[in-house]
């Protein structure tokens, strides 16, 4: 088995419930049914399954998912942009998501039946916000989509095409 990064080594520590099993390089989600709720540890479990996916340590040891040097997921500080209205707390669960355009992220935060959204500072950013409060609101089988499209915004064209094609979009 090949090693694993630190961080992500930290994780599977603290959450040995997580089902991951090794095919090759990459650790690829057990089948699982893609209609049940999603979950935190469904997030790293799938962004690490994606081809070519390396693990950084980030600020207070939040791990960022990256496809070539360039970030598709992260788990975000409490910052004093994402709070609870009610209360002026910030939240502590936030995770940003790469999508592929503006237009993208528009049309998945107006819809209302969806968990994602976003604030003031990342007007212009090709990205979603999700509060890990709130994941369940989603399938297994949205999230990978969500996973998916993210890695797909930043990994190279070469990878995507390849990816794609051997996935059957192509």
């Amino acid at each position: 088995m090949p090693p694993l990064p630190a961080i992500l080594e930290l994780w599977l520590r603290f959450n040995h419930n997580s089902k991951i099993a090794w095919e090759g390089r990459y650790p690829q989600p057990m089948a699982q049914d893609p209609n049940r709720r999603a979950r935190i540890k469904d997030v790293h479990t799938l962004a690490i399954g994606m081809p070519h996916v390396t693990v950084v340590d980030a600020a207070h040891g939040n791990p960022v998912y990256q496809v070539g040097g360039r970030s598709f997921v992260f788990f975000r500080n409490p910052r004093p942009d994402a709070f609870d209205p009610e209360t002026g707390e910030r939240y502590d669960d936030v995770i940003v998501f790469w999508v592929a355009s503006e237009g993208e992220k528009l049309a998945m935060i107006a819809d209302e039946t969806t968990p994602f959204f976003t604030t003031p500072h990342f007007n212009g950013h090709s990205s979603v916000l999700l509060r890990g409060a709130h994941i369940g609101r989603l399938t297994l089988q949205e999230l990978r989509e969500v996973v998916q499209d993210a890695w797909l915004a930043r990994a190279s064209a070469r990878r995507a095409a390849t990816w794609l094609k051997e996935n059957g979009f192509a």
